[in-house]
């Protein structure tokens, strides 16, 4: 049987940074781009220009990274609070503990997990 407080406790603080994260991300995000709008640098010829995209591209990225994993955490805390938390969406099987701390958001056992997070 899986400790879901465990894992409940663990998603939660994992909650709390991703949300601590993003409005740094946000902030870079407007950065660059305010670099970018103020500056007469020619992306495709200056060296400037490709550093400020290659950061406003690595910085949206991220942004969407994190958004993506707080939405998994989301619905594992969801699934916690419904009672499904650690049984696989697919079969309703439950999802071995090792897997859990590797991916404690994860809805899905190692069987059914391929191609998806």
């Amino acid at each position: 049987m899986v400790d879901v407080e465990r894992f409940r406790i663990l998603l939660e603080e994992e909650r709390l940074r991703k949300l601590a994260l993003l409005p740094s991300l946000r902030r870079d995000i407007t950065s660059v781009n305010a670099a970018r709008q103020d500056s007469n640098v020619d992306d495709e010829h200056d060296p400037e220009g490709a550093t400020i995209a290659f950061e406003l591209s690595q910085a949206s990225a991220l942004l969407q990274q994190s958004t993506a994993g707080l939405a998994q955490i989301e619905s594992a805390l969801e699934r916690i609070a419904a009672g499904r938390y650690g049984l696989c969406a697919v079969c309703g099987q439950e999802i071995p503990e090792g897997r859990l701390e590797a991916r404690p958001w994860t809805p899905y056992c190692i069987r059914h997990s391929s191609g998806r997070a």
